[in-house]
């Protein structure tokens, strides 16, 4: 059994093929706001690996997921969406309105929720969220504006205030302009990270393109980083018995 497990996410497209449960090729690449477009210049690729399924997760508005699933209509195989339910593998969801969850962040929970562990899950991608659970239970958490979501924000809001793209490494007061804000925005995301995880005793699990970054400076949680906690989760989710491609 081949399958494509496709991530379509705000700015990027991750996928994983794999056969017989072992990954055979894996890729990430920027669709710059239009993930139909990339999607079309790999379906070629894709139609030649003779896939049996595919698996999506994708948080695009209802006319992106229509173009993608009319792309995905070219392989000729079942293809089936992820989505968001009140309790699901026994996880339960924490949200009053279960629509309003993302599914990517519902995927990273469900990748790692255990009965008998507590956890933090920060997602340090696009945007950085916090999920937190109780055993199967979904708390809720919280989102908050990236590194460079913040950033940018700074520089469009300050007048005169011209910032590069400098590194976010470091937490030492800044001693100029450029290193004020990005050590001042790290350690704000980081300082809201800890103020969670000391409300009670649990698991720091961290995934995205930044979360080597935010680890080494949350030596103190042992965090446990997952760098592709989606797509696992997404695995987890259609390898179910009661979903059907």
């Amino acid at each position: 059994m081949k399958a494509l497990w496709l991530d379509i996410g705000n700015t990027r497209l991750k996928y994983w093929i794999t056969q017989d449960d072992q990954i055979i090729e894996q890729a990430a690449e920027l669709h710059l706001q239009s993930p139909s477009d990339l999607l079309l210049g790999l379906i070629q690729h894709f139609r030649s690996l003779g896939l049996d399924k595919v698996g999506i997760s994708s948080v695009q508005d209802k006319t992106n997921n229509e173009r993608i699933v009319k792309i995905l209509k070219m392989l000729d195989v079942p293809v089936s969406f992820a989505k968001v339910h009140a309790e699901y593998a026994g996880l339960r969801c924490g949200y009053d309105h279960i629509e309003q969850l993302g599914i990517d962040r519902w995927l990273q929970v469900l990748a790692v929720a255990k009965a008998q562990e507590d956890l933090c899950v920060v997602s340090c991608g696009t945007a950085l969220t916090i999920d937190l659970t109780q055993g199967l239970q979904h708390l809720g958490g919280y989102i908050l504006p990236n590194l460079y979501l913040q950033r940018d924000s700074l520089i469009q809001k300050t007048k005169g205030i011209k910032i590069p793209d400098a590194a976010f490494a470091e937490l030492t007061p800044g001693r100029n302009t450029i290193d004020a804000v990005h050590h001042g925005i790290l350690l704000g995301l980081l300082s809201t990270i800890r103020q969670v995880m000391q409300q009670s005793p649990r698991k720091l699990v961290l995934t995205g393109g930044d979360a080597p970054l935010f680890a080494q400076f949350l030596e103190e949680f042992d965090p446990i980083i997952c760098p592709d906690l989606l797509l696992q989760g997404l695995k987890i989710y259609l390898d179910q018995e009661k979903v059907s491609f």
